[in-house]
């Protein structure tokens, strides 16, 4: 069964579906949808993380979802900046919530040492530029038992002892998404860099971390607009990462 509200962009609503990033995708493709609209999911049978792998969601329990975002002239060598704003808007608000909320580069968020969010993003390339982003968000909002061999998911009721209502979590997402673009399309891709940078996972010190070469100890330097993570080691030595090259410890 299929539901569409009346915001503008819509937001459509499916009991189930294999993928929002794929429902949304065809969806766009077929030129159902207009910049900023959203599918919502009680349920994916085939939901998916970043590298491919699962993302564990009770029906009806969680917020899982994806938003279209079709980027004004923004160029691809820029692209992580569609990132920072989807983490720093599930951030802001789940700050409503609870404390200790971060994210951890380059796209999880993390109440304390646990995992409540994930984000995977998807580019289109037109020439140089992003022609279209496809958002997967998925939030653990009321899950109580997590079945998977995940090592530390955790959702918002866990937490908080509350329920939370998934529709009512995405509308303010979206707000939040809406005024980050807006911030974007004025020039504020400065402001929006920092605010991604302070709200770091383990931003506040030296913490173990591990590369090719082994582990060593380090803090963050910065998130660079390339995306790519600055680590500052305790003899002074700086290094820079790209997604995988190396892991929190």
């Amino acid at each position: 069964m299929e539901t569409a509200d009346f915001e503008f962009p819509p937001v459509i609503y499916l009991e189930e579906t294999d993928s929002t990033n794929l429902e949304l995708h065809r969806r766009a493709e077929a030129g159902e949808l207009i910049n900023e609209s959203a599918v919502m999911a009680g349920f994916q049978t085939a939901g998916h993380g970043q590298s491919g792998t699962g993302w564990e969601s009770e029906a009806g329990r969680n917020l899982t979802c994806s938003l279209l975002y079709a980027p004004v002239l923004l160029p691809a060598a820029q692209s992580f900046v569609v990132a920072q704003m989807a983490a720093l808007s599930v951030k802001r608000i789940l700050d409503r919530h609870v404390l200790a909320v971060a994210v951890k580069w380059p796209n999880d968020i993390y109440w304390m040492s646990d995992k409540i969010g994930g984000i995977l993003i998807e580019n289109e390339i037109d020439g140089n530029k992003i022609a279209r982003s496809i958002i997967g968000i998925g939030l653990n909002l009321n899950q109580q038992i997590f079945r998977s061999d995940a090592p530390n998911p955790i959702s918002l009721s866990q937490i908080t002892g509350l329920g939370y209502n998934p529709k009512d979590m995405l509308k303010q997402l979206r707000v939040e998404f809406h005024q980050l673009v807006g911030l974007l399309e004025s020039g504020g891709q400065e402001q929006i860099q920092r605010e991604y940078v302070e709200a770091q996972y383990r931003n506040d010190g030296f913490y173990p971390y591990e590369d090719a070469d082994g582990r060593f100890e380090a803090w963050i330097r910065d998130v660079e607009s390339s995306g790519h993570l600055v680590l500052e080691r305790r003899n002074g030595a700086v290094s820079r990462y790209a997604f995988k090259e190396v892991h929190y410890v």
